[in-house]
């Protein structure tokens, strides 16, 4: 009796040691270690342009705006409480902002220009975006109400997708100057603009790592559309995904670095959806699977 129950003992140990060196490799759809926080983006699965919320691992998506008109590029706030998004339900492109769950939509352009791309500042004060009111767009920044919009950018050809740095002394952009889509960046009073990338079609959507050292931003200068990460001061520019003919667009880091989020029209469901992956462009996973549009995700 004593001889079994050693046995059994013995038995029962060896099934614990080897149960802990197993490990389980995501498959397809699955993601690899727990993922936090929230993301927004907008969805075209209700017909027209909505903001959407869900959680990072993709559950609970939930529509926070609901009108006939179109309703996109959600930005969250930094501490998370706030979205500034882009409508056109009064006519033009404004700039809005509501609270997280939804609530108190409210206008803080409020004009006939068109307005785009909002980024919210590292202490929550300023929005930057782009705006045209002369037929090209130029960097701004404003007060959260909407008051004291300034030009941060004045020259002949387009300037976008403006980001702060987390500390808030940048703006990094993506701009048309020289007719070739390059990613520029400059101090926060719109001083000292200088060129980052020598590719052409290196544009749209530069997002900085949380701590401020990598830039992500998608580029066309492989062909097609793909992820590219580089140094904050233009070096080490890599490439992190590879899915032509199909393209990945809009990278956003997670809050502590370590993902990025993106939107992607890869698997052919017939439109595109939100993909998270490592920051080194490992494990890229889909969260979202509809025949509609999801995209320019936002995290927080």
């Amino acid at each position: 009796m004593k001889k079994l129950l050693l046995v059994l003992l013995v038995v029962a140990l060896i099934t614990f040691l080897l149960a802990g060196c197993i490990s389980v490799v995501p498959g397809e759809g699955e993601i690899e270690g727990e993922v936090e926080g929230k993301i927004v983006f907008d969805s075209e699965r209700d017909g027209n342009s909505e903001i959407y919320i869900m959680n990072a691992d993709s559950s609970n998506q939930t529509n926070l705006t609901n009108n006939t008109a179109n309703d996109w590029c959600p930005c969250f706030s930094p501490d998370g409480t706030k979205i500034a998004f882009i409508s056109n339900r009064d006519g033009n492109n404004n700039i809005y902002i509501m609270n997280a769950d939804g609530s108190n939509q409210i206008n803080v352009t409020n004009n006939s220009y068109c307005h785009n791309n909002p980024c919210f500042s590292p202490d929550g004060t300023k929005i930057a975006f782009n705006s045209a009111p002369s037929g090209k767009a130029d960097i701004y920044i404003m007060n959260l109400d909407g008051s004291n919009q300034t030009k941060l950018t004045n020259d002949s050809y387009w300037d976008g997708y403006p980001c702060f740095s987390p500390d808030g002394n940048k703006i990094i952009f993506a701009s048309y100057r020289n007719e070739i889509m390059k990613i520029y960046i400059m101090d926060a009073d719109g001083s000292n603009q200088k060129r980052l990338t020598n590719d052409s079609d290196d544009y749209n959507s530069p997002c900085f790592s949380p701590d401020g050292s990598k830039i992500a931003f998608h580029s066309r200068r492989a062909g097609n559309t793909e992820i590219y990460i580089m140094n904050a001061d233009g070096s080490n520019q890599t490439r992190l995904t590879n899915s032509s003919p199909d393209s990945d667009m809009n990278p956003c880091f997670s809050p502590d670095g370590t993902k990025i989020a993106f939107q992607s029209g890869r698997d052919d469901v017939g439109g595109l959806e939100i993909y998270i992956m490592n920051a080194d462009g490992s494990n890229q996973t889909r969260l979202t699977n509809n025949p509609a549009l999801d995209k320019e995700p936002s995290w927080f």
